[in-house]
């Protein structure tokens, strides 16, 4: 099968929506179909083009599985707001525009996947589709216009913001398959109008061979100068979506404990605001993203995992990074309101909090803290979750599946051809 696959995050981005395309189109090439990737420059989470990408001109490379990438240049706002933000989807569908066309008259795939965000990319995959014949698949990680209300970048009543509505609503019904990660989200297709024959579940994944929980105490500890006895751990996107103001706050009710450090690794468009939050606070500390070589270790640095979340968006995204928390067999604090689909993931596997309340954040860590046996019997529980509900081999397996049925549907699956033998 040709398979071209069109999002703005790709590797060597190293977390969020980049991990779960990349691991898609690598998981497709070994299946043995041809894929092509149309991706953006490497930017996120630092909202900045990486050293050494170019900032005007495409690059092309083939990586080891066989997966070809071009990666298209776009605006990137060092501070985005709504707008630049849009503006920024917008550059990449332009420069993007071409490459797709290009591989859909030459190459003529059988499936082009738009993985959203970007929401704006969607018409570049349905236009190559069109020239092509091909079948298309709309995947969300996100539903970004009704995030960016719940996070105040668009106003949902502003000229933007109905026009940002009635724009996802069409580009909905143009794709074969649309997919989603949670519950929630599909009930949300579904509330969209999206027919229950084109709707898919395709959940984010644990790397379950990568991470694994740590025995010992991780290397990573010294490494970053770490001495206290516990670790409260945030890593990944700091940006607003995530509620992260909570955290210096919960931190400094905590000033009283000194065998805890609240360590906060990561990047984006709130890290300065945090550590200005932060200056008074001696229990937090923050240090960069870490190598995804060091994922096990980074996770089994934590006693605990925070994973803060503002109310308006907890049926909108469901955290990416939850799936590698679980797998780490820690404990995790999360702020979300009991019924959503965060909370019944975490439910059994660590604490829930409300969301924007320091104080009852504060008084987690500590109960969390003074347990060992709690810590222990949550930990336990969600490396079993993991092990259950977000096992790689198994989601991605289900996915090549769907995919062969969509482009063949007349044929038998692997996994079927398999049952008959038997």
């Amino acid at each position: 099968m040709r398979i071209v696959l069109i999002g703005i995050n790709f590797a060597p981005e190293i977390i969020s929506t980049a991990v779960y395309s990349t691991g898609l189109a690598e998981d497709m090439a070994a299946r043995g179909h041809a894929v092509c990737v149309i991706t953006a420059q490497p930017y996120y989470p630092a909202w900045k083009v990486m050293d050494g990408w170019p900032k005007y001109t495409y690059r092309s490379e083939v990586s080891a599985s066989g997966v070809r990438i071009t990666h298209c240049p776009l605006y990137v706002p060092s501070r985005p707001s709504g707008m630049k933000r849009i503006l920024h989807h917008i550059t990449f569908a332009i420069t993007a525009m071409p490459i797709a066309i290009a591989r859909a008259l030459r190459e003529k795939p059988d499936l082009v996947v738009v993985v959203a965000p970007s929401l704006l990319s969607g018409p570049v995959g349905w236009i190559a589709a069109r020239l092509s014949g091909a079948r298309t698949w709309l995947h969300i990680q996100d539903f970004e216009v009704e995030a960016a209300f719940a996070t105040q970048l668009l106003e949902a009543d502003s000229f933007i913001g109905r026009q940002a509505m009635r724009f996802e609503a069409w580009l909905l019904k143009k794709f074969d398959r649309v997919s989603t990660i949670s519950r929630p989200m599909l009930d949300k297709l579904r509330q969209k109008g999206v027919p229950e024959s084109r709707i898919h579940e395709l959940r984010n994944w644990a790397n379950l061979s990568k991470v694994t929980p740590l025995a010992g105490v991780s290397p990573l500890k010294a490494e970053l100068g770490i001495s206290t006895p516990y670790v409260a751990l945030y890593s990944g996107n700091l940006a607003n979506k995530q509620g992260l103001e909570i955290i210096p706050e919960a931190a400094r009710k905590l000033a009283h404990r000194k065998d805890i450090t609240i360590a906060v690794c990561g990047d984006g468009p709130m890290r300065e605001r945090l550590v200005e939050m932060s200056a008074d606070v001696p229990t937090i500390r923050f240090f960069p993203l870490q190598p995804l070589d060091r994922l096990s270790d980074l996770l089994g640095m934590a006693t605990l995992h925070l994973l803060p979340q503002i109310a308006g968006a907890a049926d909108l995204v469901l955290p990416s990074k939850l799936t590698n928390i679980l797998a780490s067999g820690r404990p995790v604090i999360a702020t979300t309101k009991v019924g959503t689909a965060l909370a019944d993931e975490v439910a059994d596997c660590g604490l829930v909090t409300s969301p924007g309340d320091a104080a009852e954040m504060a008084k987690a860590i500590e109960a969390l803290l003074d347990s060992e046996e709690l810590r222990r019997r949550l930990g336990r529980n969600a490396r079993q979750r993991a092990l259950e509900h977000w096992d790689g081999a198994a989601i991605l397996g289900r996915f090549a599946d769907a995919l062969a049925n969509l482009v063949q549907p007349d044929a038998i699956s692997p996994h079927e051809i398999k049952r008959t033998a038997i």
